[in-house]
């Protein structure tokens, strides 16, 4: 049986403030996929310029 000696600490962080800083998780849907396409349109470019 597990000894009542062992107990694991559980830490409770204060939540963050709304307003703390950039989050991609609370942007909404449409945004995290605009963000996505323009990140894949600089990689791409990024090729094409190394490339030629």
């Amino acid at each position: 049986m597990a000894s009542d000696s062992h107990k694991h600490a559980h830490v409770h962080l204060p939540a963050p403030s709304r307003e703390a800083g950039f989050s991609l998780l609370r942007l909404s849907a449409a945004r995290r996929v605009g963000l996505a396409l323009v990140a894949v349109a600089l990689l791409w470019g990024g090729v094409f310029w190394a490339l030629s």
